[in-house]
């Protein structure tokens, strides 16, 4: 795999973004393509914003005409799709935002780049790859043990349906056209940048303001928590040494409820910023009512990924939680000019009248 052109789509977002810069720090040159919808944050490629080998343009992934022009003239080695609707509560709000974007933009990105290894030369055709970035949430919960890539997908949520669905796409343009594609299927992300709608973040930010601290159920649904900069450096192996037409999984192994996260962030809390009461932040936690269809228990087998392609991640989660907290805490600016974008209030709520 060159280090010449890559096309990172959902560029601005959470991991997007993290894998621009880590990209850019590789050698890389990035163009990325965002929407700038509400989780869309310029700010986060601020630190490469005047880098040389970085390109920014605004527009979606499901505008056929702009990612056709894009391609025609950035000629990329690659594209890495991060671009998504991602957030499980607010598909079950407006799932017709997922189908679009999810789907169709999929789509739309498969035909741009079929179109284009179709008017390109041998060269261009055996070195392009076209990399989809999925999610562990496609296999729907899994009981016990953890999901190899050959297993059945099941998902649950109208958001694990639309990756499902891309997933296929993907793969069924790898069989039909010959188009060269790698998915990769990731657990839980968390880490610096992360839109605060996602639990960490979430549970950092109400803490500190003071408001309760929701948690689902009984807060026993157990989820596989792996740190951005672990899930960067696996793509950028994934690109370079996967295998044509392979899916691979990408987990830590480092398994928790959710009720156990928001019990470490509040201890982390307690230890760096603590109220000026004294009290624990444990005493804002709020058992909330639960979401529907939620997930008992997601987890990823990895071992491809590690065999294979000598991948590992480096990151603890207790040392990656901590790192992320502070970030948060010393990133306050960039919270709050996300304020009139997300108001921190509950999406996906099963009273909710239609």
């Amino acid at each position: 795999m060159s280090k010449g052109p890559i096309l990172v789509t959902g560029g601005a977002g959470f991991i997007g973004s993290n894998f621009a810069r880590h990209a850019i720090s590789s050698g890389y040159q990035v163009i990325t393509l965002d929407a700038l919808t509400y989780a869309g944050n310029l700010a986060n490629l601020e630190e490469i914003d005047a880098h040389p080998n970085h390109k920014f343009i605004e527009g979606s992934i499901t505008d056929g005409h702009l990612i056709r022009q894009l391609i025609d003239i950035h000629q990329p080695a690659a594209i890495l799709n991060f671009a998504a609707e991602s957030h499980v509560d607010r598909s079950i709000d407006g799932p017709g935002d997922f189908i679009k974007s999810n789907i169709i933009g999929v789509y739309t990105l498969l035909e741009a780049a079929r179109d284009f290894l179709n008017r390109s030369d041998v060269s261009k055709r055996s070195s392009f790859r076209f990399l989809q970035i999925s999610t562990d949430e496609v296999y729907g919960p899994i009981k016990s043990g953890a999901a190899k890539e050959s297993n059945l997908r099941k998902p649950s949520s109208p958001y694990a349906a639309s990756k499902a669905s891309a997933d296929n796409l993907v793969q069924a343009w790898h069989r039909t056209y010959k188009l060269p594609v790698l998915i990769a299927n990731c657990s839980n992300n968390y880490g610096p940048f992360q839109f605060p709608e996602k639990l960490i973040p979430l549970i950092i930010i109400k803490a500190i303001r003071g408001e309760a601290l929701p948690i689902y159920g009984d807060g026993r649904h157990k989820r596989e928590w792996l740190h951005v900069a672990d899930h960067c450096a696996a793509l950028e192996i994934v690109l370079a040494k996967g295998s044509i037409g392979e899916t691979y999984n990408i987990g830590s192994g480092e398994i928790r409820t959710n009720r156990d996260v928001v019990f470490e962030v509040c201890s982390i809390l307690d230890q760096i910023h603590p109220r000026t009461t004294n009290a624990t932040y444990t005493e804002l936690i709020s058992f909330t009512e639960d979401r529907p269809g939620h997930d008992a228990r997601y987890a990823l087998d990895s071992t491809r990924a590690r065999s294979e392609l000598g991948w590992a991640p480096k990151i603890s989660f207790p040392i990656g939680l901590k790192q992320t907290v502070e970030w948060y805490l010393e990133n306050l600016s960039w919270v709050d000019d996300l304020r009139p974008n997300y108001d921190s209030g509950r999406l996906g709520d099963p009273r909710k009248s239609r």
